[in-house]
């Protein structure tokens, strides 16, 4: 499978979507409990590394297998998952404790937080994944793993058109709102995994974590 290139507008759309994650985790390390603030601090510093190798990466995406940027790309992916899912599980069991130390606004905060960076993490693994995106590899044994509308037969006027970022990006947003894709369709079990899990996620963030917050500043 043919890798096409990252065009500077495709760089730069990721590399915002990565900072916009890291200060927005920021804001939770600066508003929310203290004891809440150390998987953030680990989800910042994943992102600070994860955006400096989509800076530095596009030059190097058609280097050998033994790329140092390859692995660590993917292992970072998987530090940032891990990390938001930490943080959710967290701010959960606070949630459900009876009591509470922190306020509502705080609560807001952390649920945006955890709910936008899952929908910019899952966007950068659809990307990586389908694309590939991030690492420049291709990870998965088949041609398609998600297909969008542009690639169907019918649409011969974008035979030659190539998802980016930006697609992976609604697709996720999509995916955490209506918790099903609008314009592609999973094609692969991983396409779905991934789908499944994140709109998982995002029904638990917005289903506990927001009604509780809007419950603690209605008693405030």
């Amino acid at each position: 499978m043919k890798i096409h290139p990252i065009t500077s507008r495709e760089l730069v759309l990721a590399e915002g979507a990565l900072f916009l994650a890291i200060l927005l985790q920021i804001a939770v390390g600066v508003l929310g409990p203290g004891s809440f603030q150390g998987p953030h601090y680990i989800i910042i510093a994943a992102e600070i590394a994860l955006a400096l190798i989509v800076g530095f990466m596009s030059g190097r995406r058609h280097l050998g297998k033994g790329a140092l940027h390859r692995p660590l790309a993917f292992l970072l992916l998987a530090l940032l998952s891990i990390a938001n899912i930490v943080s959710f599980i967290i701010i959960a069991g606070m949630l459900i404790a009876t009591q509470t130390h922190f306020t509502g606004i705080e609560l807001l905060v952390s649920a945006l937080a955890i709910f936008v960076t899952n929908i910019i993490v899952f966007a950068f693994w659809y990307w990586e994944i389908d694309s590939p995106g991030l690492s420049g590899t291709n990870w998965s044994k088949h041609r398609l793993d998600f297909l969008f509308t542009q690639q169907e037969p019918q649409h011969d006027e974008f035979k030659d058109w190539q998802p980016g970022f930006a697609d992976y990006l609604y697709l996720s947003l999509t995916n955490a709102i209506n918790f099903a894709p609008a314009d592609a369709k999973p094609l692969t079990i991983k396409a779905k995994a991934l789908m499944g899990v994140q709109a998982m996620l995002s029904v638990l963030t917005l289903a506990l974590v927001l009604a509780r917050s809007v419950s603690i500043l209605g008693q405030a």
